[in-house]
This record gives structure tokens, C-alpha cells and sequence, in this order.
């Protein structure tokens, strides 16, 4: 007890207690699941970006050897349309989304039939059997062209490529421009990214047991989420259907999602009697597990020539892709309320347009519209301060929320709860050097030295914690934000704590082993998280948006001390003391002024199994349940500086130095703090300089293997320096932030921004994303023949 009560849990690097059994595979992926009878699944998929179905003949793969069945998208007439839960707008376009196509594909990669044979390999051997005849139409590939009169239709009986415009607008725009001393008006492109999670997806369905249940293994990040939707999409009553999330090794927003094949994958196991597994190759998923970003952003922001930012407009086009997936409307406006980021401002306007293409389905990944937001926002910001003449981080100083301004509502209507920039700034621009560098780059621009150094800024704030139910009823989303969470003590004293949140390589089990372990007085190892099953943990709503630290972690502390309240009463029955006098310390009680007088929360928890002695019309228990549904979001900032080297004759671009100082508020486990902020800035960098899926203009995905998407691997990215301010949250109990997606989101503008600066004084204003050596090449000859024109 005194070694738990001079360290607490909260707060310590313990390694994950999830490592040792993940890292050595002795642990449950969904392909690694076997079952009695299993038969394998495969899907033939579309070579054309757009086409009608003439004819599906499934019968000669039924020939070849090992084959037990195969439908076609009609045959399978009992799946209902895949679902999308946000619908953002009254008159929003949604369009049908079968399962399996049946009358037209319109994506290449679109599902047309499957195979169901006794091993992977015959089935997948069986696709080629299978016939098909189309009629080609014409790829609907530009956002711009997609919207124009007379454009190929992705969906023809809806009339229009336009799936929604939604606005926001705060203050008076126009008045604000007109009284600005400088408009910077930019555009930027969003590239569509392909996630790479590093386990494929997979499924695997049992068909009805005895009880009439069905079991769905789903390598997902929300099991309780698709338990409700695929039960409407299958028809199996949700009550009968039980989904398990076991081991997922990654998701970044791809899993956060229902897809065809699971649903299929319950109507063959119901069909053939019979459990059915699919799992996805790399390449296939690279056209079937859905894309992310995908933007076309026009930014427009007023100034005064002292550099205050007045107003700021911002348009977006939005690639939904061929379908509309679970949250894919959502996902860009999840951004629209931090386009305005630290600064103040008079007003602001924001319309986003979504629009079908024949391409992938786009939504949810890593950061989901707020790396968008805080990209544009920063390099506008680094584009005026150019103008403007005047350092871009002098700029930001002069426009960003002071730290005794907090709490502070903002342009666009969040009101941010907490904040010190200052603080981080400071504390990053000292481990980066940034005098020194400033003064090396203005030398080697002066003796023109071909390898030019850019200094890159994104000073950034993002709302996580995606939660606040009223909120999202207000954006139209059809679920709610809450979370739960159940302590059950057990007779022998140890700890289950089972958890709405759904892990995939975050830490949940060793962090909120920590914040129980904090709250009850109990050792660490003694404490067991459950998750991941909705037939274990009935409640919850899973894990995206950086929200299962913010809501999930807050309901298991708050669980914890409703526990705590309970055993108050128990304890002070069996001590003979009022509830008042009792004092609760390291997991015992004891009475105020008779320390000799004690019981530990375990002796109580077996005190009440037992129910031999409990206080009149107590329930023999001290279990406990808790559901938190915030009021509002919360706001992680922070600074992120890169320095890098750009070859203007080969175009090389080589990051120098990194350094990011993070504020994600009470920090319960620092080493995997640390392990989230490392991932999420090897991402952002990622978009900034490697990833793109690129389409060939029949919509042929041209990057889809990772011979041809350029994944970064470690001698690809530097070292990181990292380091924190602590400025707790005051939304909540633990005062914490969320971490999972503050990489991501501040470090792709600060990249672009350091290579813009390196060539900005050759006459480069921009560099599309990623930033090749191809690219950065053929801006700097642009510029370079510009100015010789000049």
C-alpha cells in the first residue's frame, strides 16, 4: 500500500500489458480463427470504373474443384443497402449501396460476385469461372467536371453528381473583406490516401447456434456500431447477433466502418448453415477498404496591413466516392468548426459541396477533416505572413488566443476550454534552434547554395473526444456520443473493467488499468479490461475521433469511484462508523482518528459476496456502471517545427530536424503518449511527401499495390524530438485531451510550409501534395522560366 500510494498509476511509462502476447503472436487475429466446418469466402470485383451489368453467371465456377456455392449480387435479394448514419443535410443524395452490385459497378473494385469454397485458394482460383458481361460507361473521375451541366451521371436515377452543400457562417464576410488592407486567396488539394493499417481486414461468421445466435468476428474498430447497423442490413434480429472485435492490429479510421462483406458474410453462413471466413489481400483492399481526404479547398483569408487576420472563407469540394459509407458526409465538416484554428477573427464562411465520382468510397482516416483544416488554415497563414512580409511565426503570435483569454469561443462557435500556445511555442522554438536556423537560412540564400533550408510552422489546435450527443444531433449524425463503462469487483479482490471503447494497438487495457488501479486502491496487474464483445461489454460505442481516452477513460474513472461510494457504505457498516468518518486512502478505510480500525476495498468486495453482514436493504454488490456523455469537445495544441533540405536541381527534399511540443492535457501513460504522437507525425509526413492513389482517366487505380503507393518505412522519416506542456482539460474529471490523432493533424502543414520556404525565394508559392522530387523539381523550373520570362 505505501508503495502505491507514493506512485501513483496515473501519470507512469508501464510498458503495455498487451505487448508481450501481441508481439509474440501468442494472441487472436480474426484470420488466425478457426472453426469447426469452416469455408472460405472471395469476391470478384470489378476491372471497370463504370459500367452496367449485363449478365452475372455464377455456374461454371460451382464446377470447379472445392467450390460449395456462389451468388451474384441479385441472388443475395436478402441484404438490404449498406448503411450511411449521417446524412448531413434535409436534401442530401443517398443513394442505394448494395452489398454486391447487381445492376451497375461504380467503382472498379465494386463487388459483382462470390465464391464460397472449402480453402482460400480454390475459391480465389474459382473467381476466374465466373462470367460476366458489361456495358462500359462513361468514369466520372473530376470534382469540378462531375458538377458541370451535362456530365456523366455516377448514379443515374438521382439526376446529379451533388450529394449535398452544407454552410456555416459566422459574422459578416463580405464587410470584413471589403475593409481588409490584403485578401490572400489560395488553393490547396487534399490527395486521396489509402489506409494501411497492418492487419488486412477480415471476417468470419458462424451461422445460428442452438439459441439462434450468430456470431460475426470482424477485425473492427466499432463491434457495438455494426452489431446495431448490420442487424438492419441483414435482417437478423440485433439480439441475436453477436459481434467480437478480437486482436485488430491497426485501423486509422478504415475500420471504423461496416462493410459489404461482413454483411455477406452473415447471409452465406445463414444460407449454407455453415461458418464462412473472407480476409482481404493487400491489393484488394487497397479498391475495397475505403480511401480517406480527397479535397479541393479554396481558401480566401483578410487582412489589415499590421497583419490582423479579419475574416476567412473557405470553400471545399469533397470526393465522396462512388457510394456514401457510414460517416462519409460527416467526415469533411468534422473540420469545418477548426478551419479558423488558435486565431481570432471577425467572421467566417465555410461551404462544403460533396460530390459522387466513380472512384473508391471515401471517410473516416486518421484525424478525419481536421487534418484537412489545420493544413489550410496553416499554410494561409504561412502565404499571408509571405505577403505581408513579416515572420510567419511574428504572424501567428499576433493573431492567436493569448493563454488569459481561456475559456474562449471562437469564430465558428466551439468554445475552447483551455489553452496556453504561448507556452508551447516557446518551448519548441528553443529544442529547434529557430534564431540559428533563420540566420543559416538566410545565408545560404544569399550565396544561392543549390540545397535551400525551409523552415515549416503549423501551430494547431483540434477537437477530439467526439461525443457530445446533443451536438451531433444537431449535425445530423443518427447516433449518439456517450460511453461506457462497468467496474465488477470480484470475491477474491481482483478488478474486471469492461469497456464500450474497442482497441486497435492504442493501449486501452494498461490505461485504464492505470485510472482504475489510481481510484481503487488496487494493484495494477490485478485489474482486467474487457472489450471488444458486444455480448461481454451490451454497451458502448466504440473507438474513433481520439474519443475512448476523453469519454471512455472518464466513464471507467468515474465507474471507479461510484465503486469506491458503494464500498463506503459497506466498509463503514462492518467498522461500525458513520459514512462521514470514514477516510479511503491506498485502497483501505479507515476511521478518522482510529487508525487501527481498517478494511480494504478487497476485504469488502469479498464482505459483500458473502452478504453475510451488509447495511439493511443494501444490494449484495458494489459493482458499478457508468455512461459519460460530455458536454462539449476537447482542444489538444500544440507547436510542430521541421526543417528541411530541398535540392532545387534533383528535387530531394530531405527533413533535417522535427520537433513538435504537444499539450494533450493530463497525460495517464507518457511512453504511449509518446508511441501515438511518433505514428500520428509519420503519417502527416506520409501525405506530405509520399502517399498518393492516383486514378488513370478510366478510373483505373493506377497505386494499387504498395509497390506503387509509396508507404515511408523508418529510414524514411527522421528522428523525432518531442515534448509536452501540461494544461488539463476542464470538460472533464481527468482533465485529459486525447492524443491519437495530434500527429497527424499538425505535422503535414508544417512539412509543406518548410519546403514552400525553401524555395520561396526562387518565386514558389506552392507545391501539391505529396511533394515528390518531381514536383518540387517542376515548380522550381516553373519558377525558374517565370522569372526568365520576366
Amino acid at each position: 500500500m505505501t508503495d502505491q500510494l507514493a506512485a501513483p498509476e496515473v501519470g507512469r511509462s508501464r510498458i503495455r500489458k498487451e505487448d508481450a502476447r501481441l508481439v509474440t503472436g501468442r494472441t487472436t487475429w480474426t484470420d488466425n480463427i478457426a472453426v469447426t466446418g469452416l469455408l472460405h469466402m472471395t469476391f470478384l470485383r470489378s476491372p471497370m470504373a463504370h459500367a452496367k451489368i449485363d449478365r452475372v453467371d455464377v455456374s461454371p465456377a460451382l464446377q470447379r474443384p472445392g467450390v460449395i456455392a456462389a451468388f451474384s449480387g441479385r441472388d443475395l435479394d436478402e441484404l438490404g443497402s449498406m448503411p450511411c448514419v449521417w446524412p448531413v443535410t434535409e436534401d442530401i443524395v443517398m443513394p442505394d449501396h448494395p452489398p454486391v452490385a447487381v445492376d451497375e459497378v461504380r467503382h472498379a473494385g465494386d463487388p459483382v460476385a462470390v465464391v464460397i469454397a472449402r480453402d482460400r485458394y480454390a475459391a480465389a482460383d474459382a473467381l476466374e469461372a465466373v462470367e460476366v458481361d458489361y456495358t462500359p460507361l462513361p468514369p466520372v473521375l473530376d470534382l469540378e467536371a462531375a458538377l458541370a451541366d451535362g456530365a456523366p451521371l455516377v448514379h443515374a436515377d438521382k439526376g446529379t453528381n451533388r450529394c449535398y452543400t452544407w454552410p456555416l457562417a459566422t459574422g459578416d464576410y463580405e464587410a470584413e473583406k471589403a475593409r481588409a488592407d490584403l485578401v490572400v486567396h489560395r488553393r490547396y488539394t487534399q490527395q486521396r490516401l489509402i489506409p494501411n493499417a497492418m492487419e488486412p481486414r477480415a471476417v468470419v461468421a458462424t451461422p445460428p447456434t442452438a439459441s439462434n445466435e450468430y456470431t460475426l468476428y470482424s477485425s473492427t474498430q466499432v463491434p457495438h456500431i455494426a452489431r446495431v447497423t448490420l442487424s438492419m442490413v441483414t435482417g437478423i434480429p440485433e439480439h441475436r447477433l453477436r459481434v467480437i472485435a478480437p486482436d485488430v492490429g491497426g485501423g486509422f479510421g478504415s475500420k471504423l466502418q461496416v462493410y459489404g462483406e461482413e454483411a455477406v458474410a452473415l447471409a452465406v453462413a445463414k444460407r449454407l448453415g455453415r461458418p464462412v471466413k473472407w480476409t482481404e489481400s493487400r491489393s484488394e483492399g487497397y479498391l475495397a477498404t475505403h480511401h480517406g481526404r480527397g479535397q479541393i479547398q479554396d481558401v480566401e483569408i483578410a487582412a489589415t496591413r499590421d497583419g490582423k487576420v479579419l475574416g476567412l472563407r473557405v470553400d471545399l469540394l469533397v470526393d465522396m466516392g462512388a457510394y456514401l459509407m457510414l460517416i462519409t458526409p460527416g467526415t469533411p465538416l468534422l473540420g469545418a468548426f477548426m478551419y479558423p484554428g488558435i486565431y481570432k477573427m471577425n467572421a467566417y464562411t465555410f461551404n462544403c459541396t460533396g460530390v459522387f465520382t466513380t472512384k473508391t468510397p471515401t471517410d473516416a482516416y486518421r484525424g478525419a477533416g481536421r487534418p484537412e483544416a489545420t493544413f489550410a488554415i496553416e499554410r494561409t497563414m504561412d502565404e499571408l505572413a509571405a505577403e505581408l512580409g513579416v515572420d510567419p511565426m511574428e504572424l501567428r503570435r499576433r493573431n492567436w488566443i493569448g493563454h488569459d483569454e481561456f475559456p474562449y469561443t471562437s469564430i465558428s462557435g466551439l468554445t475552447y476550454d483551455s489553452g496556453n500556445y504561448e507556452a508551447a511555442t516557446d518551448r519548441a522554438m528553443a529544442l529547434f534552434g529557430y534564431d540559428d536556423l533563420r540566420a543559416e537560412q538566410r545565408e545560404r540564400n544569399e550565396r544561392n547554395d543549390p540545397v535551400r533550408l525551409g523552415i515549416g510552422i503549423s501551430t494547431y489546435t483540434e477537437m477530439c473526444g467526439l461525443a457530445p450527443s446533443r451536438i451531433l444531433r444537431d449535425l445530423r449524425y443518427v447516433a449518439g456520443g456517450w460511453e461506457a463503462a462497468t467496474i465488477r469487483m470480484l470475491p477474491t479482490g481482483k478488478v474486471e473493467v469492461t469497456t464500450g471503447t474497442s482497441p486497435h494497438g492504442q493501449g486501452h487495457a494498461t490505461c485504464w488499468s492505470q485510472i482504475a488501479a489510481d481510484v481503487l486502491g488496487v494493484p495494477f496487474d490485478d485489474i482486467e479490461v474487457v472489450h471488444g464483445d458486444t455480448k461481454a461489454v451490451p454497451q458502448g460505442m466504440d473507438t474513433y475521433g481520439s474519443r475512448s481516452l476523453v469519454v471512455g477513460g472518464v466513464a471507467v474513472h468515474e465507474a471507479a469511484k461510484k465503486v469506491v461510494a458503494k464500498a463506503r457504505k459497506v466498509a463503514a457498516h462492518l467498522l461500525e462508523a458513520n459514512e462521514a468518518d470514514l477516510e479511503f486512502s491506498g485502497g483501505t478505510f479507515s476511521v478518522k482518528g482510529s487508525p487501527e480500525a481498517t478494511k480494504t476495498i478487497q476485504e469488502v468486495a469479498f464482505a459483500t459476496f458473502s452478504s453475510h453482514d451488509l447495511p439493511d436493504g443494501m444490494e449484495p454488490t458494489i459493482n458499478a456502471e457508468h455512461l459519460v456523455d460530455p458536454e462539449t469537445f476537447s482542444f489538444p495544441f500544440g507547436t510542430h517545427l521541421c526543417a528541411i533540405e530541398v535540392d532545387t536541381e534533383t528535387g530531394r527534399a530531405r527533413i533535417r530536424s522535427y520537433v513538435c511540443v504537444d499539450d494533450v492535457g493530463k497525460v495517464i501513460n507518457p511512453m504511449i503518449v509518446q508511441g501515438q504522437i511518433h505514428g500520428g507525425v509519420a503519417q502527416g509526413i506520409a501525405q506530405a511527401l509520399f502517399e498518393e492513389a492516383v486514378y488513370d482517366t478510366e478510373g483505373n487505380l493506377v497505386s494499387g499495390t504498395m509497390a506503387d503507393y509509396l508507404v515511408p518505412s523508418a529510414p524514411d522519416l527522421p528522428d523525432f524530438v518531442t515534448d509536452r506542456t501540461e494544461t488539463p482539460a476542464t470538460s472533464n474529471a481527468l482533465g485529459v485531451k486525447g492524443v491519437g490523432e495530434t500527429g497527424t493533424i499538425a505535422s503535414t502543414p508544417a512539412v509543406v510550409n518548410a519546403v514552400v520556404d525553401a524555395l520561396r525565394p526562387m518565386g514558389v508559392r506552392d507545391v501539391a501534395m505529396p511533394c515528390t522530387p518531381q514536383r518540387i523539381w517542376q515548380a522550381v523550373t516553373a519558377a525558374r522560366a517565370e522569372e526568365g520570362t520576366a
